[in-house]
């Protein structure tokens, strides 16, 4: 299962009129901890960006799971509450997991949600949909992997 760390990065960014802002985006990198997550978007964000930046702050979020789509710009997290019936009290009870699902507008995300929910045999219901301020998100890359160092 991934582990989903938040990490923000300042750096100056040029503007379209020419004019250098500095700005603090967020990206959402798979990691085992946050030292791997710092030493992975410093590595992803190097051939970006020219010039100093510093990783402003990095936590751990709450998503459980991400529906890619690779022609998506954006990024909306869904709250989805999964419905459960306890059987000795009959009552209902509700879970709710944060998914992270690619699209290119609202609908688009919605869409991709329901495609990559067809499969589940669970009831559920969506509480909410927001996009996020996300400017990439990185998996994990498997070749950088310790294990694989002592294959050689």
């Amino acid at each position: 299962m991934a582990n989903w760390f938040e990490c923000k990065v300042r750096y100056d960014k040029l503007q379209d009129n020419g004019a250098v802002k500095k700005v603090t985006e967020p990206y959402l990198v798979d990691a085992l901890s946050i030292t791997e997550a710092v030493a992975r978007i410093t590595e992803e964000m190097a051939p970006f960006i020219s010039g100093e930046y510093i990783v402003s702050s990095a936590k751990s979020t709450k998503i459980s799971e991400i529906f890619w789509d690779d022609a998506a710009d954006k990024w909306y997290l869904v709250k989805v509450a999964f419905i459960t019936i306890d059987e000795k009290t009959a009552a209902e009870k509700r879970s709710v997991s944060q998914i992270l699902v690619a699209g290119s507008s609202f609908k688009g995300a919605f869409d991709n949600f329901m495609e990559n929910m067809k499969s589940t045999m669970a009831e559920f219901e969506i509480v909410s949909i927001a996009e996020t301020p996300y400017m990439d998100v990185y998996k994990v890359k498997l070749g950088n992997l310790p294990s694989d160092a002592s294959k050689e």
